[in-house]
């Protein structure tokens, strides 16, 4: 070859290690130059110090914002302060740890008008992201169809026949585009190349969509050569980049892994629990929620400040926790305190029973994978799980985050524990996990749920009780019980919770053939669309049926209908117990 040819290759062919558009800048200065009053602004999972740093400079100046967010929780309640945001799209509104409960923050806010709450659900926030995303003005969808949701967003849901002639109607979804959307991830380039970890949630559908582009923090700038040797994980290109912020522990109080990452490893931290805990006492009461606003967002400097107020010692100790092998002195330490030789309580025994009958079930029907909700529905399925493991019928669990096939770990009951992340099968995003693993044409899936009302036919509500008394919302519940094979519930009864008549429907029933409950199991008989109680279960070893029975009345608030013989629900085996208390040790679920 000729030395001058040579030389044109060696020159224009060479990859730069650093490359493109130089768009570093600082949290303020980010916020500062992209965020004007009025826009619609998109959060992914896990963004904190962009939040942080966005009620700093809109704190006095009433910026109205349109937000969408899978959830509003944590410091995100920030937001509808002030009127930082007047409209809010989300599935998620309130106390999401240790267990899911309502915010009176969020309450009130409802209550007043000072804020517009829209329910969607987790799947269909990312379903209209994408199809703004993709261009395209709406885009179908199974969700939504025979709730209340679908009669609240008639702007934004149409239901129509099957254009095609098939069976069935199908739900059209709006496209929503954010006019920015904020986003952290794992590392970057500096114009603006974006690595996310799995599992990816809601995916980068919002920050594709975004009008005017992204703002992006990261734990780590890296060079382009990084980005190229690690192009399969990237999720955002840099032209729609508007800025890049290096910003350590920048999902904090959430956490961020390695995972598909590995050299990300020393990078990696959990989630802070104990702060998380923190801020959802504070947003149990306005002027509590105020103080936190003033201590941790108002008087701090920037996200160093904010970082040195943590201190080196707690932020050390978010990393130890995000090894592998975490989660085995956590549960050797839980243990030591734990009084495994003690009776089951109320809802122990309720967990215990389900667990058992929701394996039975997996048996019955062939079912290969469930998708449970957070709390008693949660730790019944792994003990479900659990109790299949090795056999011919075993299933995969999941979690609409993106976790297929996880096997859980013991110490920590959350449903979406980095520590059960490190035991998947398959990490993907919500539109996999919900539109594929649980309602694909194919599905073979059991949804495992709770809720906070029922009615006989098994239409559930966790989302409201009038128009000034917001719940929580669907979350996936609403995905999960609108598309997968079955679905069953688990929760406690009460007059209050047992009800004739649901005032809003979260998710229909139409799926829902099974109720599991401290008095006792309910289920759809042959020809019925209604509950009928088929077995009891005892509060003591020593209750009788006609004890059983009176409690059972009192605790149903419709008209009850009984099996012919009834069944005594049998608790299963000392071993589960022990498991369960292990799953959570402070007794978050469970009790203390």
């Amino acid at each position: 070859m000729e030395p001058s040819i040579r030389k044109l290759i060696e020159e224009k062919m060479a990859l730069p290690v650093t490359e493109g558009e130089d768009k570093r800048c600082s949290l303020k200065e980010a916020i500062a130059r992209h965020v004007k009053p009025g826009m619609a602004l998109h959060f992914t999972a896990g963004v904190g110090a962009l939040v942080y740093e966005l009620v700093r400079a809109f704190w006095q100046r009433q910026p109205e914002f349109t937000i969408i967010a899978p959830s509003l929780n944590l410091h995100l309640v920030a937001l509808i302060k002030n009127r930082i945001a007047t409209r809010v799209l989300t599935s998620f509104a309130g106390i999401n740890y240790p267990s899911p409960r309502p915010c009176p923050v969020v309450q009130n806010a409802v209550a007043t008008g000072d804020i517009h709450l829209e329910s969607w659900t987790m799947r269909t926030i990312p379903q209209r992201l994408m199809a703004a995303a993709f261009g395209w003005d709406f885009i179908p969808t199974h969700s939504l169809i025979g709730s209340s949701m679908a009669e609240e967003n008639k702007a934004a849901f149409k239901v129509i026949d099957n254009p095609f002639g098939g069976q069935g109607q199908i739900g059209l979804l709006k496209a929503f585009q954010p006019d920015v959307t904020m986003v952290h991830g794992a590392v970057a380039d500096t114009s603006g190349n974006t690595i996310l970890t799995y599992p990816l949630a809601g995916d980068a559908f919002g920050a594709w969509a975004a009008a005017k582009g992204v703002i992006v923090s990261v734990d780590k700038i890296v060079p382009t050569e990084f980005i190229r040797q690690h192009a399969h994980l990237v999720r955002i290109p840099a032209y729609s980049v508007l800025a890049v912020v290096e910003a350590p522990f920048g999902a904090h109080p959430l956490g961020v892994m390695q995972h598909g990452l590995p050299e990300f490893g020393p990078h990696a931290y959990f989630p802070d629990y104990d702060f998380m805990t923190m801020v959802n006492e504070a947003t149990k009461d306005e002027s509590a929620f105020e103080r936190f606003v003033q201590e941790w967002i108002l008087s701090v400097r920037d996200h160093e400040d904010y970082l040195e107020r943590l201190g080196n010692e707690r932020l050390l100790y978010l990393k130890g926790k995000a090894a592998v092998d975490a989660w085995l002195p956590e549960t050797i330490a839980e243990s030591a305190r734990l009084d495994f030789s003690k009776a089951p309580n109320a809802i122990e025994r309720l967990v215990l029973a389900a667990g058992r009958i929701i394996a039975e079930r997996c048996q019955q029907k062939g079912y290969k994978n469930m998708l449970a909700g957070i709390g008693l529905s949660n730790l019944a399925a792994w003990l479900a799980a659990y109790s299949l493991k090795g056999t011919s019928h075993e299933v995969d669990l999941i979690a609409e985050i993106g976790m297929y096939g996880y096997l859980p770990r013991t110490s920590d009951p959350a449903v979406f524990s980095f520590h059960n992340m490190h035991a998947c099968k398959m990490l993907a995003n919500i539109e996999t996990a919900l539109g594929y693993n649980v309602g694909g044409a194919t599905n073979r899936c059991l949804g495992v749920l709770g809720a906070g009302m029922i009615d006989p036919y098994g239409n559930a509500n966790s989302t409201k009780i009038s128009d000034k008394i917001y719940l929580v919302g669907s979350g996936g519940a609403n995905d999960i019980a609108s598309t997968n094979q079955e679905s069953l519930v688990v929760m406690n009864a009460g007059r209050h919770r047992l009800v004739e008549k649901v005032p809003y429907i979260t998710y229909p029933g139409r799926r829902v053939r099974t109720l599991v409950t401290d008095v006792g199991l309910f289920e759809k008989l042959e020809g019925r669309d209604t509950f009928t109680l088929t077995a009891y279960l005892p509060a003591d070893p020593d209750e009788t049926e006609a004890q059983c029975m009176d409690r059972i009345k009192e605790n149903v608030g419709w008209q009850l209908e009984t099996a012919p013989a009834l069944k005594r629900l049998s608790i299963g085996r000392k071993e589960d117990l022990t498991l369960l208390r292990l799953f959570d040790p402070r007794g978050y679920y469970i009790g203390k």
